[in-house]
C-alpha cells in the first residue's frame, strides 16, 4: 500500500494525472491505476524507471513506510532527453533514406546465392561449357561483392542511426508539436503502408508457384531456375516490407506506440507462429509419408518460411489497425 501511496505522491507533486504518467511510463492507464490502487506492483524494470522518472531512490519507492524524498545521484538522476520538432523531422527523414539502404542491402543477400546455384547447376548438364569449378569460382565471387556491398549498407546504416539510438531503449519526452505532426504525417502514410504490405504478401504467398511448376516437371537446371525466381520474388516481396515498415517504426517510436504494440503482439505472435509451424511439420510428414515422396517434400520448408514472413507482417498490420482504432 506505501508503494501505491508514493506513486500518488509523486505523480500529483510533478502535475501529472494518470494518462499523463502512463504514457511517459509506456504503459496504459490502466496498469498506473492498478498500481495506485495497490492490485498490482510494477516489476523491478518499471521500479526503475520510475525511479529515474521523479527522480528519487529505489530505496525511497521501496521502503515499507513514507519517509522524506530521498534525491537519487549519478546516472538514476539523469534528465529524460527531450525530443525537438527539428530533431524528430531529422529522425523520419534518415529513416526514410535507411529503409532504401536496408532494403537493398536484404535484397542483395537473398540474391547471393542464385549465380551459385544456377551455375554448380548448369555445369552438371552434358556437354556444358561451364565446368565445376569454374562456376564454383564465379559464383562465390559474385556470393562475396553482393554480401560484401549489403554488410557495408548495413554497417553504415548502424553508425548513421547511433544519434537517435536513445530512442529504443530510454525515456524520452517529445515538445510541443511533434506529436501531432507525427501523426498527421502517420495517417497521410498509412494508405501507403497497407498498400505495399498486401502487395508483399501477395507476392510472398504467390512466389513459391514457380519452385512448385519446376519441381513437378522434375527437372534439375529447371527445378534450380525456378528455385531462384521463387528467390527473387521473396525478395521484392522483402523490400517491400522493409521499406513500409522502417518508415512506420520510426513513428512509432517517436508516437512510443513500439512498446505497446511489442507487449500487445507477443502472445498473438507466439499463438499463430506455434499454430503455423505445427501446420506445416505436419502437412510435410503427412505428404511424405502418404506418397513416399521425400525428394519432393523437402518444398514444403521454403514455402513455409516464405509465408511465415508473410503472415507474420500481415499479422502486425492488423495489430497496428486495432492500436490506431483505439486512440
Amino acid at each position: 500500500m506505501i508503494l501505491a501511496d508514493k506513486i500518488i505522491l509523486l505523480r500529483k507533486k510533478n502535475g501529472w494525472s494518470q494518462e499523463e504518467l502512463a504514457e511517459k511510463m509506456q504503459v496504459s492507464r490502466q496498469a498506473v491505476s492498478k498500481w495506485e490502487g495497490a492490485q498490482t506492483v510494477p516489476d523491478l524494470d518499471k521500479i526503475l524507471a520510475l525511479s529515474r522518472l521523479f527522480g528519487v531512490t529505489t530505496d525511497y519507492l521501496l521502503k515499507d513506510e513514507i519517509e522524506e524524498e530521498e534525491v537519487s545521484d549519478g546516472a538514476d538522476n539523469s534528465p529524460v532527453t527531450r525530443v525537438s520538432l527539428s530533431l524528430a523531422n531529422d529522425f523520419l527523414e534518415w529513416r526514410k533514406r535507411a529503409a532504401w539502404r536496408i532494403a537493398v542491402a536484404t535484397f542483395l543477400c537473398i540474391l547471393a546465392v542464385i549465380p551459385l546455384i544456377l551455375l554448380c547447376t548448369a555445369s552438371e548438364v552434358p556437354q556444358s561449357p561451364i565446368t565445376e569449378p569454374l562456376a564454383e569460382g564465379i559464383g562465390l565471387a559474385v556470393l562475396l561483392v553482393f554480401i560484401a556491398i549489403a554488410v557495408a549498407l548495413f554497417v553504415t546504416c548502424g553508425l548513421r542511426n547511433a544519434p537517435y539510438v536513445f530512442l529504443d531503449g530510454e525515456p524520452f519526452e517529445t515538445e510541443y508539436g511533434v506529436e501531432g505532426m507525427v501523426k498527421e504525417r502517420q495517417r497521410a502514410y498509412r494508405p501507403t503502408y497497407v498498400k505495399c504490405n498486401v502487395i508483399a504478401a501477395f507476392i510472398c504467398v504467390l512466389s513459391p508457384i514457380p519452385l512448385l511448376v519446376g519441381s513437378i516437371l522434375g527437372d534439375d537446371l529447371l527445378t534450380v531456375t525456378m528455385l531462384a525466381v521463387t528467390m527473387f520474388l521473396a525478395g521484392v516481396g522483402a523490400v517491400l516490407f522493409i521499406l513500409s515498415g522502417v518508415r512506420w517504426a520510426s513513428m512509432q517510436k517517436l508516437l512510443k506506440e513500439a512498446a505497446r504494440q511489442r507487449r500487445r503482439s507477443g502472445r498473438i505472435r507466439g499463438a499463430i507462429s506455434t499454430v503455423f509451424w505445427l501446420t506445416a511439420t505436419a502437412v510435410y510428414l503427412l505428404w511424405s509419408f502418404l506418397t513416399g515422396a521425400w525428394e519432393l517434400s523437402w518444398i514444403v520448408w521454403p514455402i513455409a518460411g516464405i509465408l511465415f514472413a508473410a503472415t507474420m507482417c500481415l499479422c502486425n498490420l492488423f495489430l497496428d489497425r486495432d492500436i490506431e482504432q483505439e486512440k
